[in-house]
């Protein structure tokens, strides 16, 4: 596996153009199925065999009649040569990820490839990025993103992040649960300079019934101590505003 991250395989090459009866993998969107493109629809009202995390999958039951192959961070190796197997004997697969694929989906994206023989085809979905950056009003452009949600050191994301914010840019994070969650990550930043009273955001669930958004500054949010399990969700992002003179 390349540098030992699946995610240089996703990256490694552009996409074929046209390819002849890809697997396709589908960003199903933040949760809510209002926010399920037409063009995802369409791939998995097509599928005879779906592969993804049970979370995911749990979410496109309504859609799709195709047989679900549901793995866990530990099992996904296991699920997903099954899924293969299923691709060659001619079966139409497709896995299906959270948001947008290219949104913090690369890990598991190349676990995909390296899984099935035909290329492999992205379906763009709406990120809960995007969902965040609406609701925080910290437009993409001014913006400086991160994704936590991996396995690995974290550190130089968080000097990246703490150099973007002390050059006026906003901060839009995917938390990873429960070691970096919106405490850590406030804590680090201030650790490394960031002004304490810029204002933070913390959404959790976007899109859903229980979606939840706390105001705070960056130098409160450091200073909660609560257990993360019992404050946050694992589907939380941190945004940070900062002030533009433009």
């Amino acid at each position: 596996m390349m540098d030992g991250n699946p995610a240089r395989i996703a990256d490694a090459e552009p996409e074929i153009v046209e390819p002849a009866d890809p697997v396709h993998a589908v960003g199903v969107g933040p949760g809510n199925e209002e926010f399920l493109t037409e063009r995802a629809v369409r791939v998995l009202e097509r599928a005879d065999v779906v592969a993804g995390f049970e979370t995911v999958t749990r979410r496109i039951t309504d859609v799709t009649d195709a047989d679900t192959l549901a793995c866990s961070y530990d099992d996904q190796t296991e699920v997903l040569s099954r899924f293969g197997d299923r691709v060659v004997d001619g079966e139409t697969g497709v896995a299906v990820l959270w948001g947008d694929p290219n949104i913090s989906g690369y890990q598991f994206l190349g676990r995909v490839e390296t899984a099935v023989e035909p290329p492999v085809r992205v379906v763009p979905g709406i990120s809960s990025v995007q969902i965040a950056a609406s609701r925080s009003r910290t437009p993409l452009e001014r913006s400086t993103f991160a994704s936590l949600h991996r396995r690995g050191d974290v550190v130089d994301d968080i000097d990246r992040l703490s150099d973007a914010v002390s050059a006026g840019r906003h901060l839009i994070v995917i938390v990873r649960p429960y070691d970096w969650m919106p405490p850590e990550i406030a804590r680090g930043l201030v650790e490394r300079g960031a002004d304490p009273t810029l204002t933070a955001l913390v959404l959790q669930d976007l899109t859903l019934s229980e979606e939840r958004i706390e105001r705070t500054t960056l130098g409160e949010l450091a200073g909660v101590e609560e257990p993360n399990e019992r404050s946050y969700s694992d589907r939380t992002i941190l945004t940070v505003r900062t002030d533009h003179d433009e």
